[in-house]
């Protein structure tokens, strides 16, 4: 059955895409658009054409199913589709409703006419992907709108409201209500009154001083784009609309596209696409998967991580109740999320009646009585085995029946925490970042007999509050953490080697990360890694780990809170200032353990910690605690400051190559080898490592 819809009404044939969810223009529907054409073409009763979408597009563009196969490219292309429309000797009428962007925008634009609904989405979102609209978006967007629009659109790829385009020749109405009968209508008057059959193409770009226009532009985007390519070829391929004709235009727009598809950039940001996209799909866990109500929440702790979580459910108008066993406590809590609030009303983020709408919906209380009925209660107390034990009691005492119980540990072992209770089928593991009303990350920690239902319905919240969920099955640290614990070791044997904390920071910090290992350390305390460390010393003998971050602690040096840990902080003030104080404690350090300083280069600096993260990611996909490399990437993407155009560690090693990452590491592990304190044993590669360099591939493959 064709996915290209054909009917007639009267003297107009309605054509309607229909490839849910978004009329993705793939293969089979580019071609029924072709054969329906031709269709109307051959019919002499047919006057006009009007195109449109079923359900609740026009059209999304490009349908993602078909990216990286065959069919993306097979004709007829939507170059070849759009030819079509122009050389139709019957006019054809775009019907846009809902959403057009990317290939649906630039299908519209190839039609003699269109006709808009009310609130309809329009965009030319490419640039997320890393490349630009590659089928006449660039050439054709600014031939019916100003100038100034079409280059913000095309560089920000942000949608604008179909109404804002009132006045310009992108759509020749803008109607209320249903779209189709006014298309029609439309399509009639345009036989009637003989309008001819107009082509954007045929246009020329408006502008009073274009080329100045452009030259600030180039500037600005410069400035602003840096680590991605692809929005300052998007000016470049929008001036060639105005000094270029048009079919000279499409080359240039076409040979922007292949080469941006190209780059290291696109390849990072596709994969971040597609990757969140992975990470809501859980292989045994079905999409049908009935889903417990979530109308009412309870969060353990009003510390920060606590408030933080309770802001989350306040800013999705779920009524949440805060619970805290000391009531100085609590008042410091609720304080603190009152302030948070106001601050983001001064900054013009929220209205200023939000700041008491979102607070009438956070309860605070000192009594269980009072989160007994609450459909989930998530637990952010200390991060302490026997402090988790007497919460969880306690809610399996008193929560009612088919309450989800959700710990926020960022080590703990869930399984043992969902034995502190008599329901672990209702147990899980909810991980956020701090700052938990910030960050968009949340780990998703499934334990040995966490219910699917659970699972499902905790993955949907996720979304619900903001958030990227992605799931991680049991282990010390989970995926994240358990993973930054090797990267912080790395990070300490290279002072002990000879390097600096500024130095370390700064050359992680150049290949784009948002922060190095030692001013990360500061930010979130020292001494929640100490506390770590300490409890591995007991449970992990046989791991090795340098020991300055041990002594930094040692001084009560725990980060920005006290106002120095690795580096010194004024008071107020955020900003690392170098500490010779560090520095001295590092070189007696070194002399402790009989090492002599050496330089290290910033690519071995960079090279240590990102492969360090690698092959305990390797581990962590071997054991099945990731489901894929990609959930791993969105990780580290969205909660540990993993630059975005790198696309994550997993990527970063395949784009390396996995046969020159592990030659890399057995360098490493011969100079660990011949340094005191070294540890060769942490670049043995990971099994799976090697059995993907035997089979020529790579983790994303």
């Amino acid at each position: 059955m064709s996915q290209a819809r054909y009917e007639q009404q009267g003297e107009v044939a309605v054509i309607t895409m229909d490839n849910p969810p978004v009329n993705g223009l793939g293969f089979e529907l580019r071609r029924g658009i072709v054969e329906s054409l031709m269709r109307a073409k051959a019919d002499d009763s047919v006057k006009a054409v009007v195109i449109t979408g079923a359900g609740r597009a026009f059209s999304g563009g490009a349908d993602i199913r078909e990216f990286n196969t065959p069919k993306a490219l097979a004709e007829p292309n939507l170059h070849t589709v759009i030819r079509e429309i122009e050389a139709s000797n019957k006019p054809v009428i775009a019907a846009v409703h809902s959403v057009a962007m990317g290939g649906g925008l630039e299908l519209a634009l190839g039609c003699h006419f269109r006709i808009a609904s009310t609130g309809a989405q329009i965009a030319l979102p490419e640039v997320k992907l890393g490349i630009l609209p590659g089928a006449g978006g660039t050439q054709r967007l600014p031939r019916v709108v100003p100038l100034e629009m079409a280059l913000n659109m095309i560089v920000t790829g942000e949608p604008v409201k179909s109404e804002k385009f009132k006045g310009t020749r992108l759509f020749d109405e803008i109607v209320e209500g249903d779209v189709l009968p006014a298309a029609i209508a439309f399509a009639r008057k345009v036989v009637t009154d003989k309008l001819g059959l107009p082509k954007v193409r045929d246009l020329k770009v408006v502008h009073p001083n274009p080329q100045g226009y452009l030259q600030f532009a180039r500037n600005t985007v410069r400035a602003v784009a840096r680590n991605f390519p692809a929005p300052l070829r998007c000016v470049e391929a929008v001036a060639a609309s105005v000094s270029m004709p048009f079919e000279e235009g499409i080359k240039a727009e076409r040979a922007g596209f292949l080469d941006l598809v190209q780059t290291p950039e696109s390849r990072a940001l596709r994969h971040a696409f597609f990757g969140e996209r992975a990470a809501a799909k859980i292989p045994d866990v079905p999409a049908d998967t009935p889903l417990r109500p979530i109308e009412t929440a309870a969060v353990v702790g009003a510390g920060t991580m606590g408030g933080g979580i309770a802001m989350n459910f306040a800013n999705a108008g779920i009524p949440v109740t805060v619970l805290e066993a000391n009531k100085e406590a609590l008042d410091r809590g609720i304080g603190i999320i009152r302030r948070n609030y106001e601050n983001t009303a001064k900054k013009g983020r929220i209205k200023p009646e939000d700041v008491e709408k979102r607070m009438a919906l956070i309860r605070p209380t000192m009594s269980y009585d009072d989160i007994r009925n609450a459909d989930i209660v998530i637990e952010a107390v200390f991060e302490d085995m026997p402090v988790k034990e007497t919460v969880f009691k306690k809610l399996n005492e008193v929560m009612k029946a088919g309450a989800i119980l959700a710990s926020n540990t960022s080590t703990l072992d869930v399984d043992k925490i969902a034995a502190f209770t008599k329901r672990p089928q209702d147990v899980i593991g909810t991980h956020f970042f701090s700052p938990a009303n910030v960050m968009r990350l949340l780990e998703i920690v499934r334990g040995a007999k966490t219910a699917k239902d659970v699972l499902a319905t905790t993955m949907k919240l996720a979304a619900r509050i903001r958030k990227l969920g992605v799931v991680s099955g049991v282990c010390d640290g989970f995926i994240g953490n358990r993973m930054i614990e090797q990267y912080s070791r790395q990070a300490g044997y290279m002072l002990e080697e000879g390097a600096t904390p500024q130095q370390v920071d700064r050359a992680i910090e150049k290949l784009g990360f948002a922060m190095g290992p030692f001013r990360m350390s500061d930010l979130a305390g020292n001494d929640v890694g100490w506390y770590i460390r300490k409890r591995r010393y007991v449970e992990r003998p046989d791991m090795k780990y340098p020991k300055i971050a041990d002594k930094i602690c040692e001084l009560g040096r725990f980060g920005q809170k006290t106002g120095a840990g690795f580096y010194r902080y004024e008071p107020g003030k955020r900003d690392a200032i170098a500490d010779p104080v560090v520095d001295e404690l590092i070189a007696a350090h070194r002399k402790e353990l009989g090492i002599t300083p050496r330089k290290l280069t910033d690519d071995e600096i960079v090279h240590r910690l990102i492969f360090a993260l690698v092959n305990e990611g390797a581990k962590i996909l071997e054991e099945g605690i990731a489901m894929r490399a990609s959930d791993i990437d969105m990780i580290y993407l969205s909660g540990y400051g993993f630059p975005l155009h790198r696309g994550g560690p997993m990527l970063y090693a395949d784009m390396y190559g996995l046969y020159n990452m592990v030659n890399r590491m057995n360098e490493f592990a011969a100079r660990a080898a011949q340094t005191p304190n070294g540890d060769p044993s942490a670049w043995t590669p990971a099994p799976l490592l090697l059995k993907l360099l035997e089979q020529g591939k790579g983790f994303n493959d």
